[in-house]
């Protein structure tokens, strides 16, 4: 019963897994469905970690090159993202073993992005960052 819920009425199941949960029902829980969800609620975090960095790194890419456009709407954007990803490691601080491979798998997507954005092939833009972990993360860092 439960695990067609789950499928119907997904708000309903995630209440009523709750409630089982809270009064000590475990023999009732719709286990291979809950463990789906939290394996799932896991990996929308480290998704959220790297579509940040990505947009933080973009921007920090359009900065450098792109001088001439700087401006306080992309400060404020890799501002947002840096508070925003602090509060994230903060919140989930498991991510942070994984920080170094999230960061370069981001920096590819940053690539494409910024690419879009400039309008520049992906190509006219390295490989790997130019930019280091602690520098990208750091709040007064902009690239020169």
């Amino acid at each position: 019963m439960s695990a067609l819920l789950h499928d119907r009425d997904f708000y309903t199941w995630t209440h009523q897994q709750a409630d089982l949960l809270r009064d000590g029902r475990f023999n009732e829980l719709d286990a291979d469905n809950l463990i789906e969800e939290l394996e799932s609620m896991g990996a929308r975090e480290r998704r959220e970690l790297s579509n940040r960095l990505a947009v933080l790194l973009a921007h920090l890419l359009k900065w450098q090159y792109q001088p001439e456009r700087q401006g306080n709407s992309w400060r404020r954007t890799i501002k947002i993202q840096r508070i925003d990803i602090k509060d994230l490691l903060a919140d989930n601080p498991g991510l942070k073993s994984e920080l170094e491979e999230i960061f370069a798998k981001s920096y590819q997507k940053a690539r494409v992005l910024a690419a879009d954005e400039t309008r520049f092939d992906e190509a006219s833009f390295p490989d790997e960052s130019p930019f280091g972990l602690q520098e990208v993360l750091d709040v007064d860092y902009l690239p020169k």
